[in-house]
Order: C-alpha cells, then sequence, then structure tokens
C-alpha cells in the first residue's frame, strides 16, 4: 500500500492539526497549513480567505468532470483530556471530531495521485464551519461542485476498530433540526404562588409532556429524537421565576416524521399556555439534512475498500445514524458517498465523537489516505459520456 510510504508525513500533519485547532469560520492558520501543502505538491488552489473554503484541483485531462474529495477545517469548544503529547495548544479548543484526520487523508490521498496522475481531474474541498454554520453551503458558493461528477468524505468512529470502513446505501445521518422555547409568566414571593404564573412549572410541564411525542405518537420503528439541551429561568430560590426557556434539538429519518414532531411541538406549547395562563412561544429552525447515499456512488467506494483492504475491511450499518452532517448539502447537488473509518485500537474502550478524551488510532490515517485514492481511480475510470458533457453545478 502506497499510503504506507507517507505514514510519517500523514501523522505529523495530522498531529499539527490537533495541535492548533479553530472554531467555526476562524480555520485562518488551518488554512494557511492546507495551502503551504497544497504548494509543497504543486497542486493549485482557489481561496477567497477566511469563512471560505480551500479548492483545488488536480488536473490531467482539461475539460472532463471532476471527482471531489472533501474534508472539514474547524474544531469543536471544548478543554482536551487526551493527555496527548500533541494536545491542543488552544485552551477551550480541541479537535474532538477528529477534523484533523480528515484534512490528512485527503491531503494524504492528494500526495498519492500527484505521484501517480490518475486517469482524469480531482478536486479537493477543504470547508470551513461543518460543526455549526453549515460550511459545505459557503463552499458551495465558492464553486466547489462546478464540473463536479461525484465527491466523497469520511468520518473516523470508535464504533469500528481500525481498518474497518462502514459504507451504507442510502440514509446515513438524521435531519436535524433546532427549536427554541421561551415562556413568559408572572414573577412572585416564592412564599406566595397563587399571586404569580410560574415560568419553572411551565418549563418543567413541558420538558416532560414533549417525550411523549417519541413514546406514544411516534412508530417505534422510524428512528426519532427530541432532546433539551438547555434550560434556563429563576433568579434566586425565593422568587418565582417570571420568565424561562427552553432549547433543544430534533433528529428524524423522514420527512413525515419530521413535519409531525413540529406540529405537535407547537400544539404541546400552546396547550401548555392556555393550561398556565402563560405566554409560551417556540421557534423552530431547520438544520442540516439528511445525507444520503447514492446508490452507484456507494458501490464505487465498497469496490475500492475490496480492491484496498479485502472483503473483511467492509461493514453496513443496520441503521442510519441519529446524528448530522452538513456533507447532505452536497449530496443535495450531485450524488455522492459519505463513509466512516473505524479509529478504534484493538482492545480498546470507544470513547464517542465530541468527548474531551476522543482520540485516535493513527493508523486509520493510512485506510483513509488509500481509501480516497482508489476511490478516486474507480470513479475516473467509469466517467460515462453524459459525465463528460454535463454542465457546470453551482
Amino acid at each position: 500500500m502506497q499510503a504506507e510510504e507517507i505514514y510519517g508525513h500523514l501523522v505529523e500533519m495530522r498531529r499539527w492539526f490537533h495541535r492548533h485547532p479553530e472554531l467555526a469560520f476562524q480555520e485562518a492558520e488551518t488554512a494557511q497549513y492546507i495551502i503551504a501543502e497544497l504548494d509543497r505538491l504543486g497542486i493549485p488552489y482557489r481561496y477567497a480567505g477566511e469563512k471560505h473554503s480551500i479548492i483545488a484541483d488536480l488536473i490531467t485531462t482539461p475539460g472532463v468532470p471532476s471527482v471531489a474529495l472533501r474534508a472539514e477545517m474547524d474544531a469543536l469548544p471544548g478543554q482536551e483530556l487526551t493527555g496527548a503529547p500533541y494536545a491542543s495548544e488552544h485552551p477551550g479548543r480541541m479537535h474532538a471530531c477528529g477534523h484533523g484526520a480528515h484534512m490528512a487523508m485527503v491531503l494524504g490521498a492528494a500526495a498519492l495521485l500527484v505521484k501517480s496522475p490518475p486517469p482524469g481531474n480531482v478536486r479537493f474541498v477543504f470547508q470551513p464551519a461543518e460543526e455549526s454554520g453549515g460550511g459545505s453551503r459557503t463552499a458551495i458558493a465558492d464553486g466547489a461542485l462546478d464540473q463536479v461528477v461525484a465527491i466523497y468524505a469520511g468520518h473516523v468512529t470508535h464504533d469500528y476498530r481500525t481498518g474497518v470502513i462502514m459504507i451504507r446505501d442510502g440514509v446515513v445521518t438524521s435531519q436535524s433540526d433546532r427549536f427554541y422555547v421561551r415562556i413568559q409568566g408572572e414573577s412572585g414571593h416564592g412564599a406566595r404562588p397563587h399571586e404569580a404564573t410560574d415560568a419553572v412549572l411551565v418549563a418543567g410541564t413541558l420538558i416532560t409532556t414533549i417525550q411523549s411525542l417519541i413514546s406514544r405518537e411516534t412508530n417505534p420503528l422510524h428512528p426519532t429524537v427530541v432532546t433539551i439541551g438547555r434550560i434556563a429561568g429563576g433568579t434566586a430560590a425565593n422568587v418565582i421565576a417570571g420568565e424561562a426557556e427552553l432549547e433543544g434539538t430534533i433528529r428524524t429519518t423522514l420527512p413525515e416524521v419530521r413535519t409531525h414532531i413540529h406540529g405537535g411541538l407547537r400544539r404541546m406549547v400552546e396547550a401548555a399556555a392556555m393550561l398556565h395562563d402563560a405566554r409560551v412561544d417556540i421557534e423552530l429552525k431547520a438544520g442540516y439534512p439528511p445525507v444520503v447515499n447514492s446508490h452507484p456512488e456507494v458501490e464505487v467506494a465498497r469496490r475500492a475498500a475490496r480492491n484496498v483492504f479485502g472483503e473483511s475491511s467492509l461493514a453496513v450499518a443496520e441503521h442510519a445514524s441519529m446524528g448530522s452532517e452538513d456533507f447532505s448539502y452536497y449530496l443535495e447537488q450531485v450524488p455522492g458517498c459519505f463513509v466512516r473509518f473505524g479509529a478504534r485500537p484493538e482492545h480498546s474502550e470507544p470513547i464517542p465523537l465530541h468527548n474531551a478524551a476522543f482520540d485516535i488510532d493513527e493508523e486509520v490515517l493510512k485506510v483513509g489516505a488509500a481509501f480516497f485514492e482508489e476511490v478516486v481511480r474507480q470513479r475516473l475510470s467509469s466517467v460515462s459520456d453524459e459525465d463528460r458533457s454535463m454542465s457546470p453545478t453551482g
């Protein structure tokens, strides 16, 4: 495997990214490191500056459409607790989702493809703000999908041991929405509740009632989650709160279930307001759409994994993840495939993504670079006449 020859450099790049995490739309230093690597490889790129994507093109056949690979540049807020020698040098920020590994993998694939150019063109997209802000939409606006026939990406995970690649057809991640509930009651003395309208009581009613949307109104065969992740209300132990807030997330995989959950939330908010004689408002904010892999690109990805790592490397998740991913916006424009790379060492306990102690088995960097290289070669070998005559995608 050619990726073995560049493994040391893959580790070096990944550790640099890990030590220098930057939050969404602030990835200036990260971008400069990527640009320096592209310059070293001799791959031309476009970059409009902070809050934009780096779009690099390896052109071997002018006028022919490209196959794209995507990586994310942003990190998460949080204090790292890995204790690794390459731990974050920036307090309160860390690569708890493994994006540093993804950047190293795509840069590694670029190095392998430069060394042995494929029969067609490759685009490398390094986008900002996957974690929050939907940076893929910025990338699309920057032209990331112009003349692209397919796009691929991957994500490290402890759900599988290192060397396993999970490739799923159809829905891979859920629709993600947010809701904000604002409760306006009437404050008063804690000893005289009859003179007030308790906003905290209204909030408590909603916290428990909302869960009945899942337990009693949603088909248990349809994965659905409603989580209230933030509550706020009150100023003192002996003061009845006049205001309270709830904030939560909704995860669904079917449009009709999403519609029902949204309607149910509005209904319960209205009922709580009437029940307690309070004013209760809800704001629903659409999040990332579901990631839906296209079948032809899934077959390309499976073929690539088999060619490099053998049949035993393949895994298929029985159910879609209830997480979300802004790779979905690319897939609304062009076909593609999103995979998961096992990054858990043998005999190790899994640590979830976004955990302050999350780290990876760096052997996965070779897996990702080699897989992405082979995916490009496989897809470019099947570029059709229809692909070649495609119009630019904006």
